[in-house]
């Protein structure tokens, strides 16, 4: 990209997140993304990607596979200190501070940036264990708060009902669907501010798909959600907001009705009405 294509792309960044700002004035900015780049060795999976994710709302990262979603999203409770090879450029900023600063506490930040993963993957232990594990891990010791907890958070997760009774049976032998949520209430139990998502319905049937979904415009209620999916109508029923992605570059970023009725972009309309990916 050339300086003046470089300048326009910033230009009209600009306008979408002032756009946006005004649209929603009365939500915190609680991430916000300036110049990431993100290498793998020598490869450059995201691009100066610069943007806002607003509190307590659903942003959907949505594009074709390996455009940088789930790079993207790992960098947010920096699960990509894990890989050798991956290194950072440029800041992410949670509830204003810079989690890639020397002495950022990264077992605190992925205590408040909980993850739930593309399959569901409870512990080999009792539902109870399941979501008391992080707890204890941070030094609830308590019975009667681990109690607590544990019926809260499955409830948050709308499993409770399901499973109050057998909290001592294996975590590993609910239903697909009921082991994803299992992971949602155990991601929850540390009372995080944000919940990363990486494709958490693509390995489930239509009704666990259609009940999560229903559970995640319940938790933006109380967690900010940013979820990555492969499915165009997922994004447009759940989101409030929609990054665009493709080969590591940020191509649209906008409201979700509003990406998906105009998009602001070839590439977007493109690839929302199917034409690639």
């Amino acid at each position: 990209m050339d300086a003046g294509q470089n300048k326009k792309e910033i230009a009209k960044l600009s306008y979408v997140n002032k756009k946006i700002g005004n649209e929603k004035q009365d939500k915190k900015i609680q991430i916000e993304t300036k110049n990431l780049n993100l290498y793998y060795g020598q490869e450059k999976v995201i691009k100066n990607v610069s943007f806002n994710i607003y509190e307590r709302n659903v942003t959907a990262l949505i594009g074709p596979s390996g455009c940088g979603k789930s790079s993207y999203l790992r960098c947010l409770n920096r699960m990509n200190d894990f890989i050798a090879e991956a290194r950072i450029e440029g800041e992410i900023l949670v509830n204003g501070q810079n989690i890639y600063d020397k002495g950022t506490d990264v077992i605190n930040l992925r205590r408040k940036v909980g993850m739930v993963f593309q399959k569901p993957n409870p512990f080999p232990m009792s539902i109870y264990d399941n979501v008391a594990y992080a707890p204890r891990l941070f030094g609830v010791k308590d019975r009667e708060k681990l109690d607590e907890i544990v019926k809260s958070s499955l409830e948050g997760a709308a499993l409770w009902d399901e499973v109050n009774g057998k909290l001592k049976t294996p975590g590993t032998g609910l239903s697909g669907g009921q082991q994803q949520r299992l992971c949602i209430a155990r991601a929850i139990a540390t009372e995080p501010d944000i919940l990363l998502m990486d494709e958490p319905t693509s390995s489930l049937d239509p009704l666990s798909t259609l009940r999560i979904e229903e559970l995640i415009r319940e938790l933006k209620k109380k967690f900010t959600v940013v979820i990555v999916t492969h499915n165009m109508q997922q994004a447009a029923r759940i989101s409030d907001y929609t990054a665009f992605l493709l080969l590591g570059d940020l191509v649209e970023y906008n409201i979700t009705n509003e990406m998906f009725t105009s998009p602001g972009d070839q590439r977007t309309e493109d690839y929302i009405t199917g034409r690639f990916g």
